[in-house]
């Protein structure tokens, strides 16, 4: 599983242009058709880009993930207004640095949620399967688990479409992709470029990233809901409420307890 490091004090910007808003609108829409939630965990909350708007929107959200950086992150913003100040104080947000695969808060929830492809970096299925029971334990009856995965399609995808460049005054970056076809698993090399100021107009502090991602079949991803207990497993393609075919780029799974 990745760890992030200094990834994590570039990772706003590099992710700027993702759809946050369509992850969140997905969620609701969910949630208005399964049940509305009060308590909320996001697995792989990573800068609370997702966490933070559901706190602001009054849920009580509970942020895990396994980069205490990319914690220390999402609490600075968090606690960047008085308003995010006063909701942390009075509960709403929880920071916890925990293995999505082993994850706990003191009382079942009603929701789980994981997205932006967080799933996707457990590397064998019984990680994978350990997760999905993990959350059917913590989901009080009758809560959601939502999440998205890249289609297996789409990582071969990336292969094809590599590599990626991206050139900002304040930071770039060269992405290469490396992929596995038995395993369906890809390895994404980045060399990454970060300015900084504090050393003077036009200096650039380099360094390297590697993650690895895994994509499994959504029939067997549905079957091992299915066996951990969940009774209702619905897939969905692109934030849209349709069916996924295989020219899918993510998949949106709704599993109810």
């Amino acid at each position: 599983m990745a760890s992030y490091r200094k990834f994590a004090y570039v990772y706003d910007e590099l992710m700027e242009d993702m759809p946050y808003p369509d992850w969140i609108r997905f969620a609701r829409t969910a949630w208005e058709r399964c049940g509305m939630p009060r308590t909320v965990v996001d697995l792989g909350c990573g800068t609370g880009s997702i966490a933070i708007p559901l706190v602001n929107s009054g849920f009580e959200v509970t942020g895990i993930d396994l980069s205490a950086d990319m914690l220390s992150v999402a609490r600075r913003k968090m606690e960047s207004t008085p308003q995010g100040v006063r909701l942390f104080r009075e509960g709403s947000v929880r920071w916890v640095q925990q293995d999505m695969r082993e994850w706990n808060t003191p009382e079942p929830v009603d929701s789980v949620i994981s997205f932006c492809d967080c799933l996707n970096y457990l590397l064998e299925e019984e990680d994978l399967v350990r997760t999905f029971r993990r959350t059917y334990e913590g989901l009080k009856p009758g809560g959601s688990f939502l999440f998205d995965v890249h289609h297996p399609n789409t990582l071969i995808r990336y292969e094809e479409e590599q590599p990626f460049i991206w050139d900002d005054l304040n930071v770039s970056y060269m992405w290469t992709c490396e992929r596995d076809a038995y395993r369906n698993e890809i390895e994404h090399h980045l060399t990454i470029f970060a300015r900084e100021e504090e050393s003077g107009p036009g200096l650039y502090r380099r360094f390297e990233e590697t993650h690895v991602q895994r994509a499994y079949d959504p029939k067997w991803m549905k079957s091992e809901l299915l066996k951990c207990g969940f009774k209702d497993v619905t897939c969905y393609a692109d934030f849209e409420w349709v069916e996924a075919e295989d020219d899918a780029a993510r998949l949106f799974f709704v599993a109810i307890k």
